[in-house]
């Protein structure tokens, strides 16, 4: 506690007599220290706090591994199918994202200031836009997060803010603040969060559309955000975290239903006419044309769009990709039961028709690749409960076995 002492008013640290004009702090057995030294030990800490910073990013410098598109992409494609143009765009933008951040403390020219550039992918659900970046983001081994727009308000509103997104990344990477500004965001449903009529605007509060596209502005830009670290409103007498979001690189994602209209209606204008003589428009994939432009008529603020520079889409899946994803990946779904029931000690096969009817199925209901699991699922739910209690070693999943099960599920009454 602070205390005056006209008699024992000796500083343990410098020695010198403190006199009544100044701050004496009297520690146990009799140990004091003054303001001066305290002063000094700030300043001393602040250093060596500021030299612990510095060797931290020369580490992350020295020891990050740069990997380059090419190599990205052969990742990707161990455990995602297709999307070869998608997986190209990301692996560049990745790419130059980290190259930015490594080179930033070796670059003595600083005249040009290199800007991040944010992605945001557009397709219909499962065609494996969540599964490209948490690919990435295992594969440089940086803090990753996952955020659903839908549950984003604007602020006044219940609901939560959108620095909640930053507190889960703080999370992910242990509350280490330096590590969580090298992270990777994935914003999941943000065409959820576009202008409701886009093009006439209405004059009510749209509490979860363009509201919420302002606040994540700030997020997006790159500045200095107070973060809570336990979430946002629920805890009023936290003491805030600060973020900087220069280097944290933000991936949108979302299905855009209705977005192939917007894009054949824009493309129709420079496609007919005297000037469209040499113009080649595929209508079988409207998507490939996708633009920031689009994404303004959807519904998104011309300033949101400007922070997601990188614009690229994902094909729907058809019957071939599908198979595939079922049985080449490294984490293939099939794959994971041959892997859980060879630990029981029996032997697991697929037979050819069986998966070709999964795989039917999952086009029939149009669920994707995420489809997938659950067709899965309920065909083997009951023989993953039997099979460790049977003395079958040797077990096949023939066509009649995969039409049974699936006719006792829920997803038989959707077709």
């Amino acid at each position: 506690m602070a205390k005056f002492n006209p008699n024992d008013n000796q500083c343990s640290f410098c020695g010198q007599n403190i006199g009544r004009d100044k701050i004496l702090l009297k520690g146990l057995q009799g140990a004091s220290i003054c303001e001066d030294c305290l002063k000094n030990g700030n300043l001393i800490l602040q250093d060596f706090l500021n030299e612990e910073e510095k060797k931290e990013q020369k580490s992350f410098t020295e020891n990050f591994k740069l990997i380059k598109p090419h190599e990205i992409k052969e990742k990707l494609d161990e455990y995602v199918i297709g999307q070869d143009e998608a997986k190209k765009v990301i692996a560049v933008a990745v790419y130059n994202h980290y190259k930015r951040i490594k080179s930033a403390t070796k670059v003595a020219d600083d005249s040009v200031e290199i800007e991040k550039s944010n992605i945001i992918m557009i397709g219909d659900t499962g065609t494996g836009k969540t599964l490209l970046a948490k690919t990435i983001a295992k594969m440089l081994d940086v803090p990753f997060c996952i955020a659903d727009a839908t549950v984003f308000t604007q602020a006044g509103y219940v609901g939560e803010d959108v620095e909640s997104i930053l507190t889960r990344l703080l999370q992910a990477a242990d509350y280490n603040v330096k590590k969580a500004e090298r992270g990777i965001v994935f914003i999941d449903e943000i065409d959820k969060v576009a202008r409701k009529g886009a093009e006439n605007p209405s004059i009510t509060r749209d509490v979860a559309g363009e509201g919420v596209q302002q606040s994540l502005l700030k997020l997006l830009e790159g500045s200095l955000v107070n973060v809570p670290p336990q979430g946002g409103r629920k805890h009023p007498e936290q003491k805030f975290i600060e973020v900087n979001t220069q280097n944290i690189l933000f991936i949108g994602s979302g299905a855009f239903n209705s977005m192939d209209k917007i894009i054949a209606e824009r493309m129709n204008t420079h496609v007919i006419g005297y000037k469209a003589d040499n113009k080649v428009f595929d209508k079988n994939n409207v998507m490939k044309y996708v633009s920031a432009q689009d994404l303004k008529t959807f519904g998104l603020i011309p300033e949101l769009c400007g922070r997601f520079p990188v614009v690229t889409h994902l094909d729907a899946l058809d019957k071939t990709a599908l198979k595939r994803i079922l049985t080449e990946p490294k984490n293939a779904l099939i794959k994971q039961y041959i892997k859980l029931l060879q630990l029981d000690g029996i032997t697991l096969k697929f037979d050819e028709s069986a998966i070709d009817y999964i795989v039917d199925k999952a086009v029939e209901l149009k669920l994707g690749a995420r489809g997938l699991r659950s067709i899965v699922e309920q065909i083997m739910t009951n023989l993953m409960y039997d099979a460790p209690s049977s003395k079958k070693k040797n077990i096949s999943i023939t066509i009649d076995y995969a039409k049974e099960q699936f006719d006792k599920s829920i997803y038989s009454d959707m077709e």
